[in-house]
C-alpha cells in the first residue's frame, strides 16, 4: 500500500468553503462542487490547449461581477457542463446569487474533463447531478480518490489509454500564520503524475512489466507517441484562500497554481488536456494577501492534492486501471 497522507488537508480548510460529490452507479464518471454561498472573489488560468469551461470571461478583473458563489468541477466532457444548472438551482431555491430586479442568479463557473472512453459515455453529470453534489456538501473534509469529478479519471495516456493508470480526485491545505490555503484537484492527465521530492513516476503510462515508466525519459530516448485525440485528458481544481484579495490578485493566484501541476505532472499543458484551475478568495481570514506568499502556498498545496488523488485512487478491472495502490 502506498503512504496515503490523510493529515495532508483539505480545501474545506478554508473557512466558508464547503465540498460535495456525485459519482455515477452506472459508470466512472461523476462531479464536485466547492460552495461558497456567501460569494467569493474567483480567478481562474487556463492552461491547457482543449479545455471546457463555463462562465470564465466574467472573472477576467476587468469584468463587472465581483463574487461567485460555486464551482463546479466535472466530469463528461462538453455535456457535464450541465451540472452547473443543477448547482445553480440549488443556490437560487436558497437564496444565494447576485442580486437583478428581484430574482437571485447564482454565478457558478465550471470545468470539465474527459471520461468518456470508460464505459458508456451516454451516461455523464447532468443538472440533477449537481444539485445532488451541492445536498451532499459539507465543511468536513471531503473524500479522495475514485468519486466525484475524478471517478472516471486517468493518466499515463501519451502512449495510448490501454497502458494508463488510475486518476482521481485529491485535495490538500497548508496554512502559514492567519492565512490558510488550500487545494482540490481532478487529475486526469495525458502525462504522468511524479513524486516532486524523488523524481519517481507514481502513476502513469505502464511498460512492458506492468509498472509505470516515464514519458518524458521515453521520448528522450526517441520513442515519440501516437497522435492523441484532442481533449482526451485535462487536469481541473480549485485553491482558495481565506486572504482578502481582489479579482486580479485572484487570477494570479491561479496562474501561480499552475507551478503545482508542472512539479507533478509530465508532461502537463498539452495540447490534449483542458488544464484549468480557479482560485477562490474567501477573505474570511480579514488579513490581505501577501501574494508571493499565497502563490508559493498555492503551487505546494496543488502539487500535494495531486498526489492525493492518485495515493487515494481504486483500480479498475474493465478497462484494465490499476491504482498506485494495486501496484505496490
Amino acid at each position: 500500500m502506498p503512504d496515503v497522507n490523510d493529515s495532508a488537508g483539505s480545501l474545506t480548510d478554508v473557512a466558508g468553503l464547503a465540498v460535495g460529490h456525485w459519482t455515477s452507479s452506472q459508470r466512472p464518471t461523476g462531479c464536485s462542487v466547492v460552495l461558497c454561498p456567501a460569494g467569493a472573489v474567483c480567478g481562474v488560468d487556463v492552461r491547457g490547449a482543449a479545455p471546457g469551461t463555463r462562465e470564465t470571461d466574467l472573472l477576467r478583473p476587468d469584468n463587472w461581477v465581483q463574487q461567485v458563489h460555486a464551482v463546479l468541477l466535472a466530469g463528461g466532457s462538453a455535456f457535464g457542463l450541465d451540472a452547473a444548472g443543477g448547482v445553480m438551482r440549488w443556490l437560487e431555491e436558497r437564496g444565494h446569487g447576485l442580486a437583478v430586479r428581484g430574482l437571485r442568479v447564482p454565478i457558478v463557473p465550471a470545468a470539465v474533463l474527459f471520461d468518456l472512453w470508460i464505459g458508456d459515455g451516454r451516461i455523464r453529470p447532468d443538472a440533477a447531478a449537481g444539485y445532488a453534489a451541492c445536498e451532499a456538501a459539507t465543511a468536513s473534509p471531503p473524500a479522495q480518490g475514485s468519486l466525484g469529478a475524478g471517478a472516471g479519471a486517468s493518466v499515463g495516456k501519451l502512449f495510448g489509454v490501454e497502458r494508463a493508470m488510475r486518476g482521481g480526485i485529491g485535495t490538500a491545505s497548508l496554512r502559514v500564520g492567519a492565512v490558510t490555503v488550500g487545494a482540490l484537484v481532478a487529475v486526469n492527465a495525458i502525462g504522468d503524475v511524479v513524486d516532486p521530492n524523488h523524481g519517481t513516476v507514481l502513476a502513469g503510462g505502464r511498460g512492458p512489466d506492468g509498472r509505470p515508466r516515464s514519458a518524458v525519459a521515453a521520448i528522450l530516448a526517441g520513442v515519440l507517441p501516437p497522435q492523441a485525440i484532442a481533449g482526451m485528458a485535462t487536469t481541473i481544481g480549485v485553491v482558495a484562500t481565506d486572504a482578502v484579495l481582489d479579482k486580479a490578485q485572484a487570477q494570479r493566484l491561479a496562474t501561480s497554481a499552475h507551478d503545482g501541476l508542472a512539479r507533478t505532472i509530465l508532461p502537463v499543458h498539452t495540447m490534449a488536456d483542458g488544464d484549468t484551475l480557479f482560485a477562490l478568495a474567501t477573505g474570511a481570514s480579514g488579513r490581505p494577501g501577501e501574494m508571493t506568499v499565497l502563490g508559493l502556498l498555492a503551487a505546494e498545496a496543488v502539487a500535494r492534492a495531486v498526489l492525493q488523488a492518485v495515493r487515494h485512487a481504486t483500480g479498475l478491472a474493465e478497462p484494465d486501471l490499476p491504482a498506485l495502490r494495486d501496484l505496490a
